[in-house]
């Protein structure tokens, strides 16, 4: 008996040195896993092939998927503070990376350090540094990326541009010669949605009017929100407003996508979940039922978002959550959600081949653009800035004074710490 309990620990042994492969093994966590995010409806099943694999690998927990519907997070940040004010914490929740979440909750003490996590998962050499920093301080790293996405993308069909006799716009000079033409034909040039849609078109449009170096200034305080530069910004994006949907408050960014694909508009600019709902959803075939270019002016340039979960300080169910972070932070993981929901890994791994056109397009330029922060998707500026900046908006689309917005922009910078 002693001989052949030993033969087998040789075995196992020998198993172990040349790498074998071994089965997973399921976890005995029990208990309960509250997720707390914002992806619901059409953004739902990339969600649900991460907690498919979850419940895989911890069969004893009981996942409350808590989704709060609302484009961009507005209505999920919302409840998020409540609760987390309150002393009630989810185990995770969905934020997006940057100082969206350091600015607010990191800077309040309310997040714990990922860095253990990190170390021991080997994260550290298969997220990119520059990514790494943004999602730390020097006090540790505070959230786990799931994904990439682009902010400055121009979605349209192509048929429909064919049918009208018109060119994609590389430049917003492009866009507002070839606008009245098109609507003069009854076709909005511009879907735009509801306030958090403007203010996602403005960063684009503001981009393509300062340029990168200019925008990269404003957030670090060397460039003031009043300076010419940002008063041409707005006096662009008045100019563009102009071919946009008079009914744009009451729609949600989806229903702007739809105007799109069933011809009544001929463009929107949007993040490139718009790629997972045109595939996923609309099952249209990215670079011939839909296609794609850089914002106008923009190109070379890749204004990048980041989904991310943290492990906020008090989760009720902490072990759970740490085995969430790592499927979110997995190489399996990441390839399974990416795909559906139009983004891309943010690991350095990932498999390509799992990804279609439009994504392996985006994986492409995020290896090779300058590279610069979303504004609207909390990367840029901390909610300070990025609530107090909504309000300018509801400001500019009614009065349309660039001085006045930048103005106030100004305000707001300094009230935020910038």
């Amino acid at each position: 008996m002693k001989k052949a309990f030993a033969k087998m620990l040789i075995v196992f042994a020998a198993a172990l040195l040349i790498g074998a492969p071994q089965a997973a093994q399921a976890s005995d966590l029990k208990g309960e896993l509250e997720i707390f995010s914002w992806w619901a409806g059409d953004e739902g099943p990339a969600l649900e092939a991460l907690i498919d694999i979850y419940k895989k690998e911890n069969p004893g927990v009981k996942v409350i998927n808590a989704t709060v519907t609302g484009g961009s997070g507005v209505n999920a940040q919302a409840v998020l503070k409540t609760r987390m004010l309150g002393g009630e914490p989810p185990d995770s929740f969905q934020v997006h990376a940057g100082q969206e979440l350091i600015g607010t909750w990191v800077k309040a003490d309310r997040m714990e350090d990922l860095t253990p996590l990190f170390k021991e998962q080997g994260w550290l050499n298969v997220f990119p540094e520059g990514l790494i920093k943004l999602i730390g301080t020097d006090k540790g790293i505070w959230s786990v990326p799931v994904n990439i996405h682009r902010s400055n993308v121009m979605w349209y069909i192509p048929a429909n541009l064919k049918k009208w006799g018109v060119e994609p716009p590389k430049t917003w000079d492009d866009f507002l010669a070839i606008a009245p033409k098109l609507k003069a034909e009854g076709v909005v040039p511009l879907a735009l949605a509801q306030n958090w849609t403007a203010n996602h078109l403005w960063e684009s449009v503001a981009l393509a009017s300062m340029g990168a170096d200019n925008w990269d200034a404003l957030w670090s305080g060397k460039l003031s929100f009043d300076s010419p530069e940002v008063v041409k910004a707005w006096e662009l994006f008045g100019k563009v407003l102009q071919y946009t949907n008079s009914d744009a408050p009451s729609l949600s960014w989806q229903q702007a996508t739809d105007m799109v694909v069933d011809g009544r508009a001929a463009f929107n600019i949007m993040g490139d979940w718009a790629a997972g709902y045109m595939s996923t959803t609309k099952k249209l075939v990215p670079g011939e039922g839909y296609g794609w270019i850089a914002s106008p002016g923009t190109t070379g340039t890749f204004m990048f978002l980041a989904d991310s979960f943290g492990l906020p300080k008090g989760a009720p169910h902490r072990a759970n959550a740490i085995a969430w972070l790592k499927v979110l932070g997995s190489k399996q993981g990441s390839d399974a959600f990416n795909p559906l929901k139009g983004s891309i890994s943010a690991r350095k791994d990932s498999d390509l081949s799992k990804y279609n056109a439009y994504s392996q397009s985006a994986a492409k330029d995020w290896n090779s653009n300058r590279v610069v922060g979303s504004l609207a998707h909390g990367v840029a500026a901390n909610d300070t800035f990025k609530n107090g900046f909504a309000s300018i908006m509801e400001m500019f689309l009614k009065t349309k004074n660039p001085q006045a917005a930048a103005k106030a922009c100004a305000q707001l910078a300094k009230k935020a710490g910038i």
